[in-house]
Formats: structure tokens, sequence, C-alpha cells
């Protein structure tokens, strides 16, 4: 649109349609002129009055194609309908000319003119005058122009066009911003960050800046010397093991709670905020609003979890006339921290590393450090560490230390009671639990089946995905977990994860590397499982890779921390509460129970033909385990060598090589 038009005066000319059809000869062309008047003088508020006779304005068209010119150009319209306007320079509905379309028009496009002019300045006499926001001002004698322009079609245009359905709309619940802080802070406490925090206490990386630190802080005086000594401590025997302990404790201390932190610059990503994004499909989120609706969600219940805060008022030994203090231990009221800070640990994370020999594999270390043979044909006859490096004395500590470290039966006894799952070794031969989560491995295991076939159904865009049976398997789960948090709930879970935090770390040491060293093209997450890995291949245990437990580890905390804390035995929740997590822990609940087929050969996500296959999904983990390594050793003992190898050997003389050792079951370490 090309507008010629006076200044303070304006004309604006709009054709509707942009594009005509030649052969529809019933089509309508409106054309829609809008006179504006702008004057910086005048106030904002004030319009353009149309009252009084010489406010009777001559609209004059034309076209540069003769067929339609020849309709346009013969009109010229006298009108007075221009309505008032709450500003200038728009008008509200400005006078709209409709013509006929006529015939013959050719293909391309078409401008069209208007002329507006005031009835006094006819014949170029000047004149004319129009009142505006109550004053009286001049309309240009020779009127005011704008043209437009239209595309006229004589032929069919090919077009493509593209339907895209998108799957069901699901409303934002209070508790979004819940999973992205659980997940947030399970990475807080990884094993790089973790590493990096231990290597930065036992290694001398900081001893050039505590050198110049000192060096730019003292005081200097003429004629003494001011070098600065600075000793570094040297830890040994089962102190060095000491420190590292405490180290964990603090680490574990500082970095787990309910807090969304955005990465900050040289430290390991534990927050992706594009990742959050796609899980919930809202490419607008920021941090900041993540942030903001976690404030929300626990403002409502004084800083707490709505679920902690559903627990505290139902406690009778709490005045619930006066407000729940957090106290130091003995002092009447709840535990500092315990409330407001909850440790988001669970102790599955423990048992799934467990059951993939990370604790077996420190415990057959420590036996040949002592020189205890393992077996006649000891594996690990070669293991020798040498006393100029810090992993001897670790492992040292590690040794005498065992009287203070938890046992087998002990954490055996705790999967028990939080979640029904057993243990199947030596070391726990009579297991005689006082209380069992007996109908966890049920309700977890529908809870995954039933989150697959919502993802099943949320994928499929014809269909509306029913998410109250998740609902239902979210609170039944959610009720069974906290029957279990009781007595060593706490400080059991704190205290295992401690510990294997510690055996990680010392797997992870170059030392460790050079006999334990893994496969090298396997690319493995942490620095610690090619250690695990090859244990397990010279003891002769499972050939399931540990990366696939770790999964089971890492994933199973993170659901089921979403659903301890989550609140979801309040009876109005919604069926969006349900969509929006499970959206939200998606790649969580689909690794896990890929990482279960695996482990087990179990299938959570299939569907169910008949009752052997679900009584199979709640078969003890430990059991589907000890199957699966059952059968690893019967296709071992099938193996041998073929009947052309032995006549040939038997020919020649050669002396036949002895058979590898058989895998033997693991077994755990017996506590004396």
């Amino acid at each position: 649109m090309a507008r010629r038009s006076s200044d303070p005066w304006k004309c604006t000319l709009v054709a509707f349609p942009e594009r005509m059809l030649a052969d529809n000869t019933t089509a309508n062309l409106a054309l829609t002129v809008t006179l504006s008047y702008n004057n910086k003088e005048l106030q904002r508020g004030d319009y353009y009055d149309p009252s009084g006779t010489q406010n009777v304005f001559t609209y004059e068209f034309s076209a540069d194609v003769d067929q339609l010119n020849t309709v346009v150009g013969a009109a010229i319209f006298a009108s007075n309908q221009v309505l008032l306007s709450p500003a200038v320079p728009q008008f509200v509905d400005p006078p709209q000319f409709r013509f006929l379309f006529p015939t013959g028009v050719p293909d391309g496009g078409c401008n069209i003119q208007v002329t507006v002019k005031h009835p006094a300045s006819f014949g170029g006499t000047p004149g004319g005058t129009v009142a505006v926001g109550g004053v009286q001002v001049q309309f240009p004698p020779q009127g005011v122009s704008d043209e437009d322009s239209i595309t006229v079609i004589t032929h069919t245009v090919p077009t493509q066009s593209s339907v895209t359905l998108q799957r069901t709309f699901a409303g934002k619940t209070d508790d979004r911003a819940l999973w992205p802080a659980i997940r947030n802070r399970t990475a807080a406490i990884g094993f790089d960050r973790y590493k990096n925090f231990i290597d930065r206490v036992f290694c001398d990386g900081e001893l050039a800046s505590v050198k110049n630190f000192a060096s730019k802080t003292q005081t200097q005086i003429p004629g003494v010397d001011h070098a600065v000594t600075v000793q570094q401590l040297s830890i040994h025997g089962p102190y060095a093991y000491g420190v590292l302990k405490l180290a964990t404790q603090a680490f574990l201390t500082v970095e787990s709670g309910v807090v969304i932190s955005d990465n900050t610059q040289g430290r390991p990503k534990i927050f992706d905020i594009d990742k959050e994004r796609i899980r919930i499909n809202d490419f607008t989120l920021t941090v900041q609003e993540l942030q903001k609706e976690l404030r929300k969600y626990l403002a409502t219940t004084d800083g707490n979890l709505p679920y902690l805060d559903r627990i505290v008022t139902n406690l009778i030994t709490i005045d619930p006339n006066n407000q729940v203090q957090e106290v130091l231990p003995y002092c009447f009221g709840v535990l500092q921290h315990r409330l407001t800070s909850p440790s988001l640990i669970e102790l599955i994370w423990s048992y799934w590393l467990e059951e993939g020999m990370l604790v077996q594999t420190m415990n057959a270390i420590a036996q040949r450090f002592q020189n205890r043979r393992g077996s006649r044909n000891d594996p690990l006859g070669e293991l020798e560490f040498d006393p100029l490096r810090p992993l001897n004395n670790l492992i040292w500590g590690f040794i005498q230390d065992e009287y203070t470290r938890l046992t087998v039966s002990r954490r055996a006894h705790e999967y028990m009671h939080h979640y029904g799952l057993s243990l199947m070794g030596k070391a726990v031969p009579d297991l005689n639990p006082a209380d069992s989560r007996s109908k966890f491995i049920e309700a977890f295991h529908n809870l995954l089946s039933a989150a697959a076939r919502f993802f099943k159904e949320d994928s499929d865009t014809t269909v509306i995905a029913d998410a109250f049976p998740l609902l239902n398997a979210l609170k039944e789960v959610h009720l069974i977990l906290a029957e279990g948090a009781h007595n060593q709930f706490g400080d059991l879970t704190w205290t295992a994860r401690a510990e294997m935090m510690t055996i990680q770390w010392m797997l992870a040491r170059p030392e460790m590397k050079e006999f334990l060293r893994g496969r090298y093209m396997v690319p493995y997450q942490e620095d610690w499982m090619g250690a695990v890995d090859s244990m397990k291949k010279l003891q002769g245990w499972t050939d399931t890779t540990i990366t696939h437990f770790y999964e089971l580890a890492v994933m199973g905390e993170r659901i089921l921390l979403s659903v301890r804390y989550g609140d979801w035995s309040d009876i109005e929740n919604i069926e969006d509460q349900a969509k929006n997590w499970a959206r939200s822990n998606k790649p969580e609940i689909q690794i896990y129970i890929h990482g279960y087929r695996t482990v087990t050969g179990v299938d959570l996500a299939a569907e169910v033909t008949d009752s052997r296959d679900a009584a199979t999904r709640f078969v003890q983990p430990s059991v589907l385990l000890q199957r699966r390594l059952m059968e690893q050793m019967s296709a071992l003992r099938l193996r041998g060598p073929s009947r052309p190898d032995l006549v040939a050997a038997r020919v020649s003389g050669q002396a036949q090589l002895p058979r590898p050792g058989q895998p033997r079951l693991p077994t755990y370490r017996k506590e004396i």
C-alpha cells in the first residue's frame, strides 16, 4: 500500500479481499476508507467531530485496469457516515463501499486509488473546516488520497495443507514444580559432583590459590622475610577413611533438600531447563517461574511439603494450639530440618546397586587386601596396591572401620521394611522381618504398567488418554511407602547412601583401574562402573552390566521420591495431576521399565495375556536375578570344545587346556 496524503490529515484505503477470482461475477469488492487527523498539540482523548453540514465529504475512486476503473471510477460518493472515535487518529467504523466485481479483468495485480475532498474545496477554492477536539481545523483543498492493490486470479492455484493433531490438554497443577525439584536434587548428589567435591578435599588442587591468598594478605614489614609456607595436610592410616566419611556426610548435608537452582558456570550440569520444557510441552517455562511455582506450592503449608505437613498435624504429641517448632534433638518439637528440608534420598538406590554387586566388589577387594584367599583358584591373586599412593591407606581404613558400617543383614531387613524387597545369599539366610511391605512390588509394578498404558494412549492423538487409573495407582503406592517410613527410615537410608558413595569413589581411583579397568570401549557413565563389571567377570557373577542396575537405582529413586512426597492422598486430586506427573516423569519411568526387563527378563509394559504373566511381575527381583544366573551357568556348562577339536588334541598329543572356572552364585559376605 503506497500512501499519498498530506500531513496532519491522512487517508487509508483497504481493499478486501486481497485476491479475487476473475470468473466469480457474484463477488463483492469492499473498499474501506479511513480519515484521521494527527496533531500533537491536541491532547489524548480528542476525537473527530462529524456534526454539521460542513463535514460531508466526497469519495472519488479510480483503478489502473480499464474494466475495474469503469465500475469504481463512475461512482462519486458523498457521505456523512464517518462515526465518532475515542482517540485520534483511528476511527472505529470507517465508511465502506462495495462494488460488484466486473468480468474480463486480466490476471495479475491491480491498483485502486481514492481521493477524499471537502465540498467547500471544489474548484480549488480554499475553505472547508472540520471540528477536531473542539477546534476548527482546515481540510486540505486538494483533498487526501491513498491506494491499495488486489491480485486477480484467472487460473487454479495449487495449494498444500497439513493437519496436525495434538495430545490431550492437561491444566497446570500446583504440584508441577515439585517434580523438577526432585530431579534437580537427585542430580545434585550424583557421582560426578561428589567426586569433584572429594577430590578437592584430598588433592592439592587448591594449594596454589591458598599460597597466593596468603601472600597477598600478609602485612609487609621492611627487612623481614615474608616467604609464606603452606603445609599440606598429610593423612595416613585409618584417619584417611575417616576424613572420606566426614566429607561424604558434609556433601550430602549440603546438597540434599527441596530446591530448584540453575546451573552455575564451572560446575557439572545438574539442571537443564530446555529438557524440562520438552517434558511438559511448555516452551515458555523458565527457572524463575519454576522457583515461583515451588514457593507457591510450599507456601500453603508454611514452607513444608503438603505430605509432611499432613503428617505433623496428626502427631498426637504435638500441641495443635501452638505452632510446630523445629528443635534440636531431645527438645519438644520436630527435629530440625527434617520437616522443612527433608533429604531427597531413597533406599531403593542402595538396593539396586547392592544387587548390581557394588558392595560385593569392595568386599572381595578388602578380603584380598587382608591376604585371604577367595577360592582355590583365586581370581584376585594378582591384586596388589602399592603403599606409595593413597588408595592403600583408604582400604586399610575401610577394613578397620568395618565394625561401624551397616551389615548386609541390617540393610536387607530395611529393604523388606521399606519395599518388601529381599536379598538372597549366605549372609542373609534367615531373614525374619517383623514388618514387611508385602504389597509394594505388586502396587509399584501396577503403577508402572498403568503409566506405560497411559503413555501409549497419550501418544495417540486420536484418543483422550484416561489418567484416573494412574491416579489411583499413585495413591496406592504413596500409602504403602508411608507405612514403611518409620524406625530406621531416615538414618539408615542416609548412612547406606554415604557408605556406598565412598565405595564408588574408591573404585574410581586410578590405582583401582590398573587392575579392574573395565572394558575400554564401553561408554560407562561414571568412573567406578568398569571396576564392578571387571569384578563380576572375574568372579563369574551375573554378566548383566552394572549400567542397567545404575539406571534402576537412579530412576527408581526419582520415581519413588515423587510418589512419596507428593500429596497423593488428598481426595480432591484431579486427573490432570496424574497426567502432569506421568508426562514430567516419562523418561524415568520408561528407562526403569527397560532396565527392569534387561536385568530380570520381565517386561512391565507388556500386555498381560494370562495369570502366569501377571504373577511373574510380582516375583521378587532377587529370585528373578537368581533364575537368570542359573540360566547363564547352564549355558556355560553346555559350552565346550567341539568334537573335531577334541580329536585333533588327542591325536597330536597336545595337552588339553583346562576349562574356565565355573561361575558361582553371588554370595554376600557372611557377617561375623
